[in-house]
């Protein structure tokens, strides 16, 4: 039995602690959390008691996390943290030779890139970066179909994500509005996405250009269009109190700022184009104030093209994956189904993560040049936004 220890007790942590007390409890069990805030750790207490009444999980402070590793000598270690802690927490827990499991971003910026790779180089313990779009069985369709050559030698990619103004709202509440937490929407939400195009096609990125900005949330463009925060107010339910508000007064964190106030870093329209080692190219579109959430895709080929297309709010529901060859009629492939959230993938994340992959034919399991070869986009694409020039991937400083 394995022994683990959270880092970070905020709503992704639930997944994997959940996890670890039901169907997966024969896997180890949780013997620290680690966090800024007392209220949170309280939360996942609960939990715990009402699966196990037996067991006591010690909490610690952030600041007496390399304590927790010497006091509970944890096998693994689950870093759910705010994206820019994540090298520190990373590299520490490798140092002491434990295995870690990284929610992605695995950093959101090259040091902490330089970090964890220091400290994995010197270190027994294996990194894990969980990548749950991988998991899902219409992605995992889509990376078939380009290893069988369904469509020949790719060319391009197309990729438009939306963001609705449920979900897309919430990157505006909370600390990922500030770009040096969260490395911004390109770091935090579209390294998933990266991560994808570099998987699909089994290749790494080579240039990165950008173009976006903060169009549409944020105290400047309220006031110029007279919008309202009425229809953006967060409904603070029991859970979200008992994790965030109930807290707020312990670390100053608030889980539910206005998305039409001042202080935002991120931008919330981007355009990407990524040049690719193998000659492709991918053009992406991310915008996080749609009306409806989902995202297509679309893989060119010289012998034909697969189109991914899915809605998961605001529309009928949907998810397709149409495969037409040169000469050939349009095809819709089945896609088979699948556990847990995004796009049914969780499930089997969380069979990897705690009892590893008996067999990963499409390398579904990512580790540390998975997170870098996805992170290092969206740091490029940052370095571009801010320059306004195309940026090189391996002239930005990452080992």
């Amino acid at each position: 039995m394995r022994r683990y220890a959270f880092v970070g007790t905020g709503s992704r942590a639930r997944m994997y602690l959940g996890a670890l007390l039901d169907t997966h409890a024969d896997a180890g069990r949780p013997v620290a959390f680690c966090d800024t805030n007392e209220v949170r750790m309280a939360y996942h207490d609960r939990l715990v008691r009402r699966a196990r009444p037996d067991l006591r999980v010690p909490h610690y402070a952030a600041a007496d996390f390399k304590a927790l590793l010497a006091r509970e000598r944890p096998d693994v270690v689950i870093v759910t943290s705010p994206d820019a802690t994540h090298a520190g927490y990373v590299s520490a827990a490798l140092r002491h030779g434990a295995d870690v499991v990284v929610e992605k971003p695995m950093t959101t910026d090259t040091a902490g890139l330089d970090e964890i790779h220091d400290a994995l180089a010197a270190s027994d313990g294996r990194l894990t970066v969980t990548f749950n779009y991988r998991y899902s069985p219409r992605n995992t369709l889509v990376r078939r179909l380009v290893a069988d050559g369904a469509i020949g030698e790719v060319t391009s990619v197309a990729f438009e994500w939306c963001l609705d103004t449920v979900h897309g709202a919430d990157y505006f509440r909370r600390w990922h509005r500030d770009k040096a937490t969260s490395g911004g929407l390109l770091v935090h939400k579209a390294s998933h996405h990266f991560d994808l195009v570099n998987w699909w096609l089994a290749d790494r990125p080579e240039v990165v250009f950008a173009r976006g900005g903060l169009r549409f949330y944020g105290a400047d463009n309220a006031r110029r269009r007279g919008a309202a925060s009425d229809p953006f107010e967060l409904e603070i339910t029991a859970e979200l109190r008992e994790l965030y508000k109930d807290g707020e007064h312990l670390d100053g964190y608030i889980r539910d700022r206005d998305v039409f106030s001042g202080g935002i870093t991120i931008e919330d329209n981007l355009n990407v184009v990524v040049g690719y080692r193998g000659g492709a190219s991918m053009s992406y579109t991310l915008h996080a104030h749609s009306p409806w959430e989902g995202y297509r895709v679309a893989v060119n080929g010289t012998a034909g093209r697969i189109e991914l297309d899915v809605v998961e709010r605001g529309r009928p529901r949907r998810s397709r994956v149409i495969l037409q060859r040169h000469w050939e009629a349009a095809e819709e492939v089945p896609i088979p189904s699948g556990r847990g959230g995004h796009g049914g993938g969780d499930g089997m994340l969380l069979d990897d993560v705690f009892h590893g992959p008996n067999s990963d034919p499409l390398r579904r399991a990512a580790g540390y040049a998975d997170g870098a070869a996805s992170v290092l986009v969206g740091i490029a694409g940052n370095e571009s936004l801010r320059t306004g020039e195309a940026v090189r991937v391996a002239e930005i400083g990452a080992r």
